[in-house]
């Protein structure tokens, strides 16, 4: 039997829960200090030990990498913005839009909030405690403060035990999004970052040594007034790259120039660092930034990819913001959500739908098709009196009234086939004119 979770409310009193939970923590900023692979293997350790698991190296890492890679935190940020671009709604029991919780989550605050639960899924965790009051409003919980495994919330990002912090599940207005053991998706993307990072310092490094032309004189090894007149002159004429070498030495500069000698070397392994990051991320390449061969076709099956992703992304906001503890919190905020739910808004395709109306037309000739099929198919508001109008509907098909009488000598007139079977109802041809308004309707959006 499913646990019926209390209403919250703010005047419940707080023994454990502090007045707002973020002004007893000790906020440190993030490392800044350099990172390379064995920081990450560190980090790693440190987050999966089992008796004593810690996050704090790791979200430092996974600051530094999105912060200064510009790349990904493009590519998260597109997947987050395919998401807050699509239209929530709240639905009533009746399935009508209720405008003022389905404003409250379009505005900036419930952006915010899909926002923080989208980010769960790169960084493993997302957590926001909300203000007590009439206006919903919530402040983020720093994630290096949260240890899921434990199931607590510790004043010090380094703080391993429930005397050091509070306990997630007596805090009702403190709401932890993510899996307990998931590190995000970050993780799979931090070792790329970091190489590419690498590479940048070794290819500005390139770029500075061959970009410009190298000046080598050479001297007599015993002619030192001669040395000093050409080392003079080198100061002189400019910062380029100078090198000064006695005649009898043998000078050889290997710069690497024949196997690289446009930078394509560096510009490759960045490329290809890149690529594994928008597959991570986004589940594919195309989307984002084409390569050599690509063409429509294969930009079209990686747009329709990108685009299961999104549906996805969608069914999992919705999931969250119809848990009994977001529904609770909202309840304490005043709204009434009894029987409610959030929902997206179904987007339709015009040329996708006009290729489904050719099937559907076809497969309801053999076999009937409920109303709400093509209603929720195609996207068409259901009226409020749609048991009236079918009925009359019904009895206008049905209605098929004695002919008259044959008068002595008249003659007989040919029955209009069409006539006939829009009065039939059992008959296919009666939805005939809808599917055909139906059809020009999307002929029309095509073009």
């Amino acid at each position: 039997m499913k646990k019926k979770r209390n209403k919250i409310s703010a005047e419940q009193p707080h023994e454990v829960y502090p007045p707002f939970l973020i002004h007893d923590l000790t906020i440190v900023s993030p490392d800044r200090s350099r990172k390379d692979i064995g920081s990450l293997r560190d980090a790693i350790v440190s987050a999966e030990q089992v008796y004593f698991p810690n996050r704090a190296l790791l979200y430092d890492l996974y600051h530094d990498i999105y912060t200064m890679d510009g790349y990904l935190s493009g590519i998260i940020d597109k997947r987050i913005d395919f998401v807050l671009n699509k239209k929530l709604k709240f639905y009533d029991k009746d399935g009508k839009d209720v405008e003022e919780i389905s404003n409250l989550m379009q505005g900036e605050t419930g952006r915010d909030l899909i926002r923080k639960i989208m980010e769960s899924v790169f960084w493993g965790i997302s957590g926001v405690e909300f203000k007590i009051g009439g206006e919903f409003a919530f402040d983020e919980i720093p994630r290096k403060h949260i240890k899921p495994e434990k199931g607590l919330i510790t004043k010090s990002q380094y703080g391993i035990s429930a005397d050091a912090g509070y306990r997630i599940d007596e805090l009702p207005f403190v709401w932890v999004i993510g899996k307990k053991d998931d590190l995000g998706k970050l993780l799979a993307c931090s070792m790329y970052a970091i190489y590419k990072r690498g590479n940048f310092g070794d290819w500005a490094q390139y770029v500075e040594i061959f970009g410009q032309p190298v000046r080598i004189l050479e001297y007599d090894a015993y002619d030192t007034k001669t040395k000093q007149e050409l080392k003079g002159m080198l100061d002189k004429a400019g910062n380029s790259l100078a090198m000064m070498i006695p005649k009898q030495a043998k000078f050889q500069m290997l710069d690497g120039k024949q196997s690289n000698g446009d930078g394509k070397l560096q510009l490759s392994f960045k490329d290809a660092c890149n690529e594994e990051m928008a597959i991570r991320i986004l589940g594919n390449t195309q989307t984002t930034s084409s390569t050599r061969g690509s063409g429509y076709a294969q930009a079209k099956e990686h747009g329709e990819q990108q685009e299961q992703i999104t549906a996805s992304d969608l069914t999992m906001v919705e999931n969250y913001l119809n848990s009994d503890h977001f529904l609770n919190i909202l309840r304490s905020y005043g709204y009434n959500i009894e029987g409610g739910y959030f929902g997206y808004e179904k987007e339709l395709d015009p040329e996708r739908l006009k290729q489904r109306l050719e099937i559907d037309l076809q497969v309801s000739e053999k076999v009937p098709i409920a109303d709400d099929y093509w209603y929720d198919t195609y996207g068409l508001p259901k009226p409020d009196n749609y048991d009236e109008l079918r009925k009359k509907m019904d009895e206008k098909a049905n209605f098929n009234p004695m002919p008259p009488e044959k008068q002595p000598g008249e003659k007989e007139e040919k029955k209009d086939k069409e006539t006939e079977n829009l009065s039939d109802f059992s008959k296919s041809k009666f939805l005939d004119p809808f599917f055909k308004k139906l059809a020009d309707f999307f002929d029309h959006a095509r073009l």
